[in-house]
């Protein structure tokens, strides 16, 4: 263990590095991978002292336990958890200090999915095409944590507030959604699909399916009928789309989604609508609704 290095001593369901994605390679079929709660990893660094961009963890459901060689300033925030360090409770949301060889552990999410650990210097593993982050489907980047890892950690870049956004008050974070509610714009393919069925889809009451994940947002709910059969060859996909594969049920595109596919794109949900996707539970209603 050297002194800036942190210790995976729980990795949890699933947790991962991610920064703010690869972007410009999707003409090689390199997706941007990256946090999917975007907004609320920037916020653990902005609080952290970090760059926007700086790398984080992203935890899933369960949380994790990281113990630092050295004495580093944390934050946990995205879905609301209860946090410890050796034990004792310490804020969520909010810079801590965690001493050198003290445990800082995040427990299950008690609201939303997912959480993010920002750590004041960054994550630096080893970067691949511009980014930390691990791509799910690719392989790209870091692979998921293991207990027993060991994760490389910046240097400090100094005080919170330090890259010239000063540090509020009180911190707005977003609360997990009790209703999805996702914009929706045509896709390129809406005309393969009938007119009763594009009034499904913006009108019937969808469900967030377990099976989802980084890949894509899957529901549950009334299938979308097609006007028109056959295949379709394989095309390029945009974060957001809204593909139908043959059981009709929508699968909303998330970070880690193909660069191309085969199925139709019945719409496509604006990227700013996306990050309360990143925190909806299994089971979570979910609404299209015509605009965006």
């Amino acid at each position: 263990m050297t002194p800036h290095t942190l210790d995976v001593i729980r990795a949890g369901a699933l947790t991962t590095v991610q920064d703010e994605g690869r972007t410009g390679w999707a003409h090689l079929g390199v997706g941007r991978a990256g946090a999917l709660d975007a907004p609320a990893a920037r916020l653990a660094n902005r609080l952290a002292g970090n760059p926007p961009g700086a790398a984080v963890l992203e935890t899933t459901v369960t949380g994790c336990a990281v113990r630092p060689a050295r004495s580093v300033v944390a934050v946990v925030g995205g879905a609301g958890c209860r946090v410890t360090v050796d034990g004792r409770p310490v804020a969520w949301g909010a810079p801590v200090r965690v001493p050198a060889g003290a445990v800082l552990d995040v427990g299950p999410a008690l609201t939303g999915l997912r959480g993010y650990l920002a750590f004041a210097g960054g994550l630096v593993p080893e970067p691949v095409l511009g980014s930390r982050s691990a791509d799910l489907l690719s392989g790209l980047g870091p692979a998921p944590l293991r207990d027993g890892d060991v994760l490389p950690l910046g240097l400090p870049p100094g005080p919170p507030g330090a890259y010239g956004l000063p540090l509020p008050d009180a911190v707005p974070w977003p609360a997990a959604p009790t209703e999805l509610v996702l914009p929706v714009r045509p896709g390129p393919r809406h005309t393969w699909f009938t007119e009763a069925a594009l009034r499904t889809l913006t009108t019937a009451a969808y469900r967030v399916s377990p099976h989802s994940n980084r890949i894509g947002l899957r529901t549950e709910g009334p299938a979308l009928e097609r006007a028109r059969e056959g295949e379709l060859p394989s095309e390029g996909l945009v974060l957001g789309a809204i593909q139908v594969p043959p059981d009709g049920r929508p699968v909303v595109f998330l970070n880690d989604h193909p660069t191309t596919g085969g199925y139709p794109v019945v719409g496509v949900v604006p990227e700013p609508a996306l990050p309360a996707a990143a925190q909806a539970v299994p089971g979570t209603r979910v609404r299209f609704v015509v605009g965006g």
